[in-house]
């Protein structure tokens, strides 16, 4: 039987400086007895919210074989582990094939969302990526690489509805990446932002048309941990939405003029 006190609880960090993970968050890896994280991911400051006695285990060389062992030690010997993953959890995390394997054992988990890259990435550019009567619409994908993507989930394919794309996991192949997107519809001259690592101390933003993009990412030399953004959602518009204009009406507030 497993104890009481066993448990998982997959923490997102958010996209890098430490201050930005959740209350909730800190909480879960300031009760844990073990914290698994990836060095090489996330920043080493928010282990400062880990208990001086917890064991720190360093999860970048680690295979799913490995982290199951930890996992079926904390289910033998009532532990409580912290498994820290950046950004949130919900993308590209890797999450769900650690769940299947806590399913297997029959230890209880959790999840604390975090703060995405991507929402990192739209604060420092600055912006609102859904413009009132410009683009409503955002797509989250990746271009296709060791992981196959499904037929009707390549890039081409999204690149024809046109709408704002964010690209994760994509920047190492950035010619390939510039290819599809212009093949799939989107114009050269479309506006396109790169930002690398944000949030973190060497956080880099490069903006440029897409006809641009491998060019600039190769002389700015990035090539990993780096966001993509392309599309309208980029554009400096001056259009207004209904929530603040005076002349349109809500629950709280009625319409003047």
């Amino acid at each position: 039987m497993i104890p009481d006190r066993a448990r998982v609880v997959f923490v997102g960090a958010g996209p890098g400086a430490p201050d930005l993970i959740t209350l909730r968050g800190a909480r879960a890896i300031a009760a844990a007895d073990v914290v698994l994280w990836a060095r090489s991911l996330v920043m080493e400051g928010v282990l400062e919210h880990a208990r001086e006695d917890a064991e720190i285990v360093d999860s970048a060389s680690l295979t799913l074989e490995d982290q199951r062992e930890i996992y079926e030690r904390a289910a033998r010997k009532g532990l409580c582990v912290a498994r820290i993953h950046s950004g949130d959890t919900a993308i590209y995390s890797a999450v769900g094939e650690q769940i299947r394997v806590l399913e297997e054992i029959g230890l209880p988990y959790e999840i604390v969302p975090g703060v995405s890259s991507l929402a990192a990435a739209a604060a420092t550019l600055g912006q609102e990526l859904t413009v009132p009567e410009l683009a409503q619409s955002l797509i989250l994908t990746r271009r296709e690489g060791r992981s196959p993507m499904p037929p009707a989930e390549r890039l081409e394919a999204f690149a024809r509805h046109g709408t704002t794309m964010a690209l994760f996991l994509s920047i190492a192949r950035a010619a390939e990446l510039q290819e599809e997107l212009i093949a799939g519809g989107y114009a050269p001259d479309a506006l396109c932002a790169v930002v690398y690592r944000a949030s973190w101390p060497d956080e880099r933003v490069l903006r440029c048309p897409l006809g641009e993009l491998a060019e600039r990412v190769s002389e700015a030399g990035i090539d990993r941990q780096a966001l993509v953004l392309v599309g309208p959602g980029l554009r400096d518009a001056r259009t207004r939405s209904h929530l603040y204009d005076p002349r349109h009406d809500h629950r709280f507030r009625e319409a003047v003029g």
